[in-house]
Formats: C-alpha cells, sequence, structure tokens
C-alpha cells in the first residue's frame, strides 16, 4: 500500500491559500505581528501569527458561521481547498469509503471563552447552543465530515504541536484497512484570553515586541517562541485508488511515520525524537543520507533547541543535511504547525527548492546545523524528514518522497 498526498489546503498568517502561502515562504516573508485579536496590553506576550484578511463570510454557508469557531471556520476553508486541489468529486465515490481524521490542541477555545463570559456575566440563557459541541477538541473532523459527507473511519489526535503530523500517520493506517481517501493534517489556533493565558503559563513564550526578533529557533538570540493560528489539510489516498478516479496529480508519498514519548523529568533516559527519527526512516526504507532536507520543529527555546539539534546531528552529522524552519514565519501553530511543515515539505519536493527561516540571519554554530537562512536554497530533493514536537514529550517524524504527475 502507498499513501499519496493529491490535494493541499493551506490557511497561514503569511498566507490565505496553497500559492499564496509557498509564494511568501519561498521568500522569507512572515506573518508575525502585534497580537490584535484581543486587548494584549496587560499580558507579557503581544506578538502572534494571525491569519490575515480571512472574513468566513466570504468562505462559508451564512449558517455555519454562529456554530463555529474561528479555528473551525479556517480548517473548513482548508478542506475545501485541499479537496478542490485534489478535483474530488465527492457524489461520485463512496461515501464511507472517505474519512477524515485531523489533530487538535484544545478544541474552539475562543468560542468557549465567549459562551463562559456570557454565562457569567449575563447568566446561563445567553449561552449559544452550539457551546455543546464547538469547543469540543474533535469539531473539525466533525464539520469537515459534515460539509463534505465523508462518513468513513474518521478521528481525532491530540498531541499538541505534534498532532498534524500523527494524523497524517493516523490517516495512512486507515487507507491500510482499506478506505479509500482521507482528508487529514491540523488547523488550529486559540489567539484569545484563554488561550493566551494557557501559552503565558508555559514559561516558553517570547516576550520581545518586535515582530521580526521576537521567534528566532536555533539563533543565539533565542528567547521563545511566538503563537500563531492557521495550518494544512491535506487529501491523502491509496496510490491506486487516486489513480482509479483518475486524480490528476500526486505532491508526493508518506513513505515512513513514527512517533515516541520522551521519558519522565528526571529519569537520566533520553529524549524519543532521535528514536521517532531513525523509526520512521527504517519504515520508509531509508537511509539518513537518503534525506535531502528536514523541516525542524524549531522551538525557539534554548534547551529545546539544542535537543532537537542534537537528536539531528546524532542521525545525519554536523551540518550533515540542509535543515530550515518556515515557521518562524507563522509562529507555532499547535495542531496546525506539522502538518503545514508537511505540506510545505511536498511543495520544496515538487519546485526542487528549500523555503529559508524567516528573521533568523544564522543559526548558532553551536548547534552544528546548516540552517537555511536569507534566501530560498535550490537544490535535488527526493526525500524530506518532517519532524514536530508536543507539550508533554510527544515526537512525531513523517518521511516524505516526491512523485511526479500520476500522468
Amino acid at each position: 500500500m502507498t499513501a499519496v498526498v493529491t490535494g493541499i489546503g493551506v490557511t497561514a498568517p503569511n498566507g490565505l491559500g496553497v500559492e499564496a502561502y509557498w509564494k511568501a515562504a519561498l521568500d522569507g516573508q512572515g506573518g508575525l505581528g502585534p497580537l490584535t485579536r484581543f486587548d494584549a496590553t496587560q499580558y507579557p506576550t503581544r506578538i502572534a501569527g494571525e491569519v490575515d484578511g480571512f472574513d468566513a463570510a466570504e468562505h462559508l454557508p451564512s449558517r455555519l458561521i454562529p456554530q463555529t469557531d474561528h479555528m473551525t471556520r479556517l480548517a473548513l476553508k482548508a478542506a475545501d481547498e485541499a479537496l478542490a486541489d485534489a478535483a474530488v468529486d465527492t457524489a461520485a465515490l463512496d461515501e464511507y469509503g472517505m474519512g477524515v481524521i485531523t489533530g487538535a490542541s484544545g478544541g474552539g477555545v475562543e468560542f468557549g471563552h465567549r459562551e463562559l463570559q456570557n454565562l457569567w456575566s449575563k447568566g446561563k440563557e445567553y449561552v449559544s447552543a452550539y457551546q455543546s459541541f464547538a469547543w469540543f477538541y474533535a469539531v473539525n473532523t466533525g464539520q469537515i465530515s459534515i460539509r463534505h459527507g465523508l462518513r468513513g473511519p474518521s478521528g481525532v489526535l491530540v498531541t499538541d504541536q505534534a498532532s498534524g503530523i500523527d494524523a497524517l500517520g493516523h490517516a495512512r493506517r486507515q487507507l491500510r484497512r482499506g478506505t479509500g481517501l482521507v482528508v487529514s493534517g491540523g488547523v488550529d489556533g486559540a489567539l484569545c484570553p484563554w488561550g493566551w493565558v494557557a501559552q503565558i503559563a508555559t514559561g516558553e513564550l517570547s516576550r520581545v515586541d518586535d515582530p521580526e526578533r521576537a521567534y528566532l529557533p536555533f539563533s543565539a538570540e533565542a528567547s521563545g517562541y511566538v503563537p500563531g493560528e492557521g495550518g494544512a489539510l491535506l487529501v491523502v489516498e491509496e496510490a491506486e485508488a487516486a489513480r482509479a478516479r483518475g486524480a490528476h496529480q500526486v505532491y508526493g508519498e508518506i513513505a515512513g511515520y513514527a512517533a515516541t514519548l520522551d521519558p519522565k523529568p528526571g529519569s537520566g533516559r533520553p529524549p524519543g525524537l532521535e528514536r521517532a527519527i531513525r523509526a520512521a526512516l527504517a519504515e520508509a526504507g531509508a537511509a539518513p543520507a537518503d534525506v535531502d532536507v528536514v523541516f525542524a520543529d524549531a522551538a525557539g527555546v534554548p534547551d529545546r533547541d539544542r535537543a532537537e539539534a542534537d537528536a539531528l546531528v546524532a542521525v545525519f552529522g554536523a551540518r550533515g543535511v540542509p535543515v530550515t524552519a518556515p515557521k518562524a514565519g507563522t509562529g507555532r501553530l499547535f495542531a496546525g504547525g506539522g502538518s503545514l511543515d508537511t505540506a510545505t515539505a511536498l511543495l520544496a519536493l515538487r519546485d526542487g527548492v528549500i523555503p529559508p527561516t524567516p528573521y533568523v540571519d544564522a543559526a548558532d554554530p553551536a548547534y552544528g546545523l546548516d540552517l537555511v537562512t536569507g534566501a530560498a536554497r535550490e537544490a535535488r530533493l527526493r526525500t524530506a524528514l518532517v519532524v514536530a514536537r508536543g507539550h508533554g514529550g510527544f515526537n512525531s517524524a513523517v518521511v516524505l518522497r516526491g512523485s511526479g504527475s500520476t500522468r
């Protein structure tokens, strides 16, 4: 069984839609700026990656607006684009042969925050009936399934930043079990006071007010990360099923996937990222020398950057493979980050070019990484590795192989 990606949909702070995002990524154009979704002046962190110019009413039926969180509206837009990009006519396929598997971090937090405010300030009569599901971490899966009639095996993975990759790994598992097509990945966001306080509590957010200096992964100036919203959804199909329906393009193959969990702090055991990378490579039948580019997790927190760099150097050697972190231009997108990196890697494989790491002038030499900065780098790309880590010790890795048209 070969799992291939035939469609991509993107909603990102530096680009709404695949081509707008890809152009920004290649140009090293970031989308970070002062937080505008609520008054953050009293908070220690005030920079975020917001999806600019998104008007849900332009993309979705009016009936969906009052029952959805902003995050879900972005997800529905990405799903629409991915299915259109794959030229999938869902009405012509078995509705029980198509599923939805997404990643999530906490659900529709902004919607839930607003309704709790109504409860506390006005009373229960002012709480929306849609609160019963709009906050739920599985809501993106449910709304996409209903909108497109995808009634096959579906689910949701909640592993924070690793969720988008984990969702793709589970989508491939469903293809092995006979499902023909899965819409998968992650679109996330929690840019509201409730979600903001939860992020501040980690102690890992940057407190720098300059958007171009706030999130600098692998830099000597790294001081924490910047949250963002958005992500990517992908149409993942079994290769023969894609050919049978006449799919006109294949971005690439999901060749290997693995996930690990870090040991308990203080146990003396090493982190699990290196094991996840090696296991994903083994499943793909690939050696470290076969990997042409790595899309890094890029926490932007010095000790976490060090742990990731150590894992990459252990597998590939010092400066052994080009490494990039386009997410420096979007912020960390919770469950959306890993799938957006996966989409970016597939576009890089398609076009033979590595997008740079925005805002970062150069990597700290102590990390031993060949970090792509400044400008995009043309290269012969056949295999890419994408890694992600979630709060609580989650590690995920996916190996992608490029492929041309199915024609």
